[in-house]
């Protein structure tokens, strides 16, 4: 029985490239028959065999090219008549800007992973400098700008610059405002995913809508959910339905209309941990809360004694008195004096206690040294009344002192990091300088010079005329009494008689 083989279609080129390999193995057979160790095609071989390598990394590297073109794509002036169709992640960049230039490759990671994991998100990137009318739409002051578009409403990314960070947004944003959680499963489930959990507990209410209003408002910092009472575990006991509950620091909080505010400003000061780590980031939007800001300097490299009891003191107070604090204060620690140093322009001994005032500039130290937690609660309240002395402030002076303070900062960086391109940066400017000034200057002493001789000139001219008067004035002096004496006999002839006249 004959047997049916598979018949495969090949190609010209690939027809031809067998019938050469073919042709090579007869001569290398008989070559070898022959007992000659090697001939032209053995010779070839390698060289055929790395060009075939070559030929498959560069097949590899235009197709991993074509995939990074597709998963980040480059806008231009049309995106604004399509973007209304999808959502978008945006990087607003500028090709001259080196932030915008270590975002590229992690950027490219961001339309990676969204596009793995199957988000609706479409990943971009657009030249602020080349289409600056549009990027001035859509509000971008500075580079990079990130931005989710979803619909008419434009969000900005204020997190940290990393992949996870702004692809989590990107799902946050993307989604819905507010998220059901329709079992308990779900809500134990969303519980170890989030430090801070905002919940709205009940049915239609107005304050549900208050909720919704909220959420789609401040959705870019965290995330929102709604759930009936069933799902909420049997130790958490609401006072009444509906209620907004935030639930962090191991325990819930229940807002209260009266007591707390408007729901907003309720949430955008609930959304931290009581107690945090503090980095210049985190304070930046930690200023957004309005709450003063209490922190333990401390060196976490070189821990000491004096250390962890600063931290554990600011820890307990977090804790211990929330119902005294939490609405005005957010406690945590800082990792060294470096940023702080330069935020008050000023320099702060490790460890310590300060408090910062994010939203004025202002900030408060003890006056002396903290040993206990009374003393940390009465230096807290004294800030809380008043009677604590401020420093520092955002008035003329220490606007002008925080100019002077960051060019002597940029300065210094710079002569740190590269000495010789420090000295060429600002070495020549210095130099040309200079060397006006010593033109312009040697030219005024010049000038002077000129002058003091020409005067000087003048006044010998002057000595002159007066030597050659003197000999003049002498002469007319001798001269003077013969023309007396001649003008005299004239006057007596004059007066004679005419009879003398005559006699004469």
């Amino acid at each position: 029985m004959q047997s049916s083989l598979p018949v495969q279609t090949l190609h010209p080129g690939q027809r031809i490239e067998d019938e050469v390999s073919s042709f090579n193995l007869r001569i290398h057979s008989a070559c070898s028959d022959t007992g000659y160790t090697a001939c032209i095609s053995c010779f070839m071989f390698p060289f055929r065999t790395m060009a075939k390598v070559k030929a498959t990394v560069v097949c590899a590297g235009l197709f991993l090219c074509s995939t990074v073109l597709a998963i980040v794509e480059d806008l231009d002036d049309t995106f604004k008549d399509t973007r209304l169709d999808d959502v978008w992640l945006v990087d607003f960049y500028a090709p001259w800007c080196g932030y915008c230039k270590k975002l590229e490759p992690i950027w490219y990671d961001v339309g990676a992973e969204l596009k793995s994991s199957g988000s609706p998100v479409r990943v971009g990137k657009m030249d602020a400098t080349a289409y600056s009318g549009m990027s001035s739409e859509f509000g971008v002051r500075g580079y990079p700008t990130i931005k989710l578009l979803k619909g008419d409403l434009a969000y900005n990314y204020k997190g940290p610059r990393t992949k996870d960070d702004i692809v989590e947004f990107a799902n946050r944003v993307a989604g819905p405002a507010v998220r059901a959680l329709p079992s308990k499963q779900m809500f134990d489930h969303m519980m170890k995913r989030h430090d801070v959990l905002f919940l709205y507990v009940g049915g239609e209410s107005p304050l549900k809508e208050k909720y919704i209003d909220v959420a789609a408002e401040l959705i870019v910092y965290t995330y929102f959910f709604s759930a009936s009472e069933d799902v909420l575990p049997e130790s958490v006991t609401l006072p009444e339905l509906p209620s907004v509950v935030v639930f962090k620091d191991g325990g819930y909080f229940t807002y209260n209309e009266y007591t707390d505010g408007s729901l907003s400003s309720w949430v955008n000061k609930e959304r931290f941990l009581s107690y945090l780590p503090i980095d210049g980031f985190t304070l930046y939007e930690l200023g957004e809360t309005g709450k003063l800001v209490a922190i333990a300097i401390i060196n976490e490299k070189d821990p000491t004694e004096e250390s962890g009891r600063l931290k554990t003191m600011i820890q307990m107070v977090a804790k211990d008195y929330r119902e005294h604090f939490n609405r005005d204060f957010q406690f945590g620690h800082m990792d060294g004096n470096d940023y702080i140093n330069s935020l008050i322009m000023g320099e702060v001994s490790v460890p310590s206690i300060i408090i910062l005032n994010t939203s004025n500039e202002q900030y408060f130290l003890p006056s002396a040294p903290v040993e206990t937690l009374e003393q940390l609660v009465h230096f807290i309240n004294s800030v809380l009344d008043g009677s604590a002395q401020a420093q520092g402030g955002d008035g003329m002076v220490q606007r002008v002192k925080r100019v002077a303070f960051d060019a002597k900062s940029t300065i210094l960086s710079v002569f740190r990091s590269s000495p010789v391109l420090g000295c060429f940066l600002f070495g020549l400017p210095l130099g040309v300088i200079s060397l006006m000034c010593y033109g312009i200057c040697t030219a005024e002493s010049d000038d002077g010079q000129e002058d003091a001789e020409l005067m000087k000139r003048e006044e010998d001219e002057e000595e002159d005329d007066e030597d050659e008067d003197e000999p003049r004035r002498a002469t007319g002096e001798l001269e003077g009494p013969e023309e007396d004496g001649e003008n005299e006999d004239e006057e007596i002839q004059e007066t004679k008689n005419p009879d003398d006249k005559k006699a004469d």
